[in-house]
C-alpha cells in the first residue's frame, strides 16, 4: 500500500508532531459533497449541458478535474461510509440507513476525521449525515412503531421520544467536533441537529405533500418540526458552514470541514431565486442553486482568508435519479453525459461522478487527470497531505494519491470494485469492466431509453466492456472474450477475499 511510515500512535508522538508542525503544513480541508449529482451535470464536463454551473466550472479551473473517479456504491449511506474510512462499503453492509436506523459506523472504525484530528484539526460536518444514529438513546420505553405500508421502514411518533436527550452514534461519535444538519432532507425527523442533540421540537407527523419542481415527493412520514419548510433546507445548512467557516479565522489549529449537501436530491425544492435559471427543469434549477451554494462556501474562504492554505475537494454520493431519463426527452439535457446508468446502477452513470480538487501552490491550475480514482482514496491521500500516520489496519482499500494530485502522475489504482445491492458487483481493472450480474441496471430502464442508446438485451451471464473503446457501455464482449471474463472474475474474488490489489 502507499502509505506513510507507520509510527506508534500515541498520544506524546502525537502531541510533539502537532506541536513541530507550523498550521501552513497542515492544509485546511473541505470536503463539499453532492447528493445525487449526474457525471454530466458538472457544465464544464458535458458540452451539452444545459445547467450553467460557474461556481463548479471555476473551481475545476482552479484546480484538477478527475474525468475517472467513483464513488463506492449507486446509492447515499454506502459512499459516505467509503469516503470517511476508505473501506469498501461493501465488505460490511450494502443498503442505505433507513428511518431512524442504527448507525452504520461502529467505534472501532478509524474514519478521516479521527486521523486528522490527531494533527490538531478542528473538525465539523455540516449537512446530510444518513449513517445512522443510536436512536434508542431517546426512545421511551413502550414506545411501539408502525409498520411502513412498503418498504423497510418503522413510523414513530412524535411522542415516541425524549427530544431532550443527547443521541450518540452521530459525527460527534466518529470525529467530528461539531455537527449542524437534517440528517436526511426526506427521512424524519424533520428538525435540526446541533452537534448530538436535535435542536427543534418534531412535534406533530409529516403532514405537508408541497408540489415539487420536478419528480416524487419522496418524504417518508414520521415526526416534524412544526412549520417545517424543505425549501430553507439547503441554504440554511449552507449558510451553517460559511459560519463555521467565519470562527476558524484567528485560531491556530488547521480545519477540516465535510460539507455534504442534501442537493439535488429529491424531494427537489429550488427557492423562487433559482426557479427558470436552468434549461433543465425543476432539477436543473436546483442544481443551479447547489452550485450557488458551493460558490458561498467558496466565497468565504476566501473573505476569511484561507483560500491559498486550503485542500477543496468537490464530488458527489452516486449518479443522478431516475426523473433523468425523462429530462433527456424534455430538455435534452443528460444527467450522465455520456455514461450508461443512473443512481443505484452498477453501469458508468451510477457511480463515476464529478470530481475536483484545488490546492493552490500544491495542485496544476486548469489541469485534467483521466487517473482511474475513488472516493476510498481519500482517506490515505488526505492523511498524508496533512502529515498524519494512518493506523495499522485502517483504511485498508484506500490509496494515497498525492502524486496524481501533484504531477498528474498514473494512478497506483489499477482495480475498484462497485456495488449496490447485494450479489451484483461490477469491477473494473485498467480499461475493461466486468458487471458480473445478468444486468449493469436497478434503475428501471425505459424502453425508449434501450432503443435509442442502443442497449441490447443481455443474453449472457454478464456483461464485459472495453471503456478505452466504449465508454458508453453498448457493446457488450461478454461472449468473445471468455479469457478476459475468466480473469476478471477470479480478480474480482480475490479483492473481496483477500483485499486489495497491490
Amino acid at each position: 500500500m502507499n502509505r506513510l511510515l507507520r509510527i506508534p500512535a500515541t498520544p506524546l508522538f502525537f502531541a510533539v508532531a502537532t506541536a513541530c508542525a507550523p498550521a501552513a503544513e497542515r492544509p485546511n480541508i473541505v470536503i463539499l459533497y453532492a447528493d445525487d449529482m449526474g457525471y454530466g451535470d458538472l457544465g464544464i464536463q458535458n458540452p451539452g449541458s444545459k445547467i450553467p454551473t460557474p461556481n463548479l466550472d471555476r473551481l475545476a479551473r482552479e484546480g484538477m478535474r478527475f474525468t475517472d473517479a467513483h464513488s463506492s456504491s449507486g446509492i447515499c449511506t454506502p459512499s459516505r461510509y467509503t469516503l470517511l474510512t476508505g473501506r469498501f462499503h461493501w465488505r460490511k453492509f450494502h443498503g442505505i440507513v433507513n428511518s431512524f436506523g442504527p448507525p452504520a459506523l461502529d467505534a472501532a472504525e478509524i474514519t478521516l476525521p479521527e486521523i486528522l484530528k490527531q494533527r490538531g484539526y478542528r473538525t465539523a460536518c455540516v449537512g446530510k449525515w444518513h449513517l445512522g444514529w443510536n436512536w434508542n438513546d431517546i426512545l421511551r420505553p413502550g414506545a411501539k412503531p408502525k409498520a411502513a405500508e412498503k418498504g423497510p421502514d418503522k413510523i414513530y411518533a412524535p411522542e415516541d421520544f425524549d427530544w431532550s436527550k443527547p443521541i450518540s452514534g452521530g459525527p460527534l461519535s466518529h470525529g467530528f467536533d461539531y455537527y449542524f444538519g437534517d440528517d436526511v432532507p426526506n427521512f424524519p425527523p424533520y428538525a435540526w441537529f446541533e452537534n448530538d442533540r436535535v435542536i427543534t421540537h418534531p412535534s406533530v407527523p409529516l403532514k405537508i405533500t408541497p408540489q415539487t419542481a420536478e419528480g416524487n415527493w419522496e418524504a417518508r412520514p414520521g415526526p416534524m418540526t412544526p412549520g417545517w419548510d424543505f425549501y430553507a433546507v439547503v441554504p440554511h445548512i449552507t449558510g451553517k458552514a460559511v459560519d463555521w467557516i467565519a470562527a476558524q479565522k484567528g485560531r491556530s489549529e488547521p480545519f477540516f470541514l465535510y460539507a455534504p449537501f442534501n442537493s439535488p436530491h429529491a424531494p427537489i425544492v429550488p427557492t423562487e431565486e433559482y426557479r427558470g435559471k436552468s434549461q433543465a427543469g425543476g432539477y436543473g434549477d436546483f442544481m443551479v442553486q447547489t452550485d450557488a451554494e458551493v460558490g458561498r462556501i467558496l466565497r468565504a474562504l476566501e473573505e476569511h482568508g484561507f483560500a491559498q492554505n486550503t485542500i477543496v475537494i468537490f464530488s458527489a454520493d452516486n449518479g443522478a435519479e431516475h426523473y433523468a431519463y425523462e429530462r433527456v426527452r424534455a430538455y435534452q439535457h443528460r444527467s450522465s453525459g455520456p455514461l450508461r446508468g443512473l443512481k443505484r446502477d452498477i453501469y458508468e452513470g451510477g457511480h463515476r461522478v464529478p470530481f475536483i480538487v484545488k490546492w493552490p501552490g500544491v495542485v496544476p491550475a486548469a489541469s485534467v487527470s483521466h487517473a482511474l480514482v475513488g472516493q476510498v482514496d481519500l482517506l490515505a491521500t488526505l492523511a498524508a497531505a496533512a502529515g498524519a500516520d494512518v493506523p495499522a489496519g485502517a483504511a485498508s482499500d484506500s490509496y494515497n494519491l498525492l502524486p496524481v494530485w501533484k504531477v498528474n502522475a498514473p494512478s497506483p489504482r489499477r482495480t475498484i470494485v462497485h456495488n449496490t445491492f447485494k450479489d451484483a458487483y461490477a469491477i473494473r481493472h485498467e480499461n475493461w469492466v466486468l458487471i458480473a450480474a445478468k444486468s449493469g441496471a436497478h434503475s428501471r430502464v425505459p424502453d425508449w431509453v434501450n432503443e435509442e442508446n442502443g442497449y441490447a438485451k443481455n443474453e449472457h451471464p454478464g456483461e464485459l466492456y472495453d471503456l478505452a473503446r466504449d465508454l458508453g457501455q453498448k457493446n457488450n464482449l461478454y461472449a468473445s472474450h471468455p479469457d478476459k471474463v475468466a480473469e476478471l472474475t477470479r480478480l474480482l474474488a480475490q479483492v473481496r477475499e483477500q483485499g486489495q490489489v497491490r
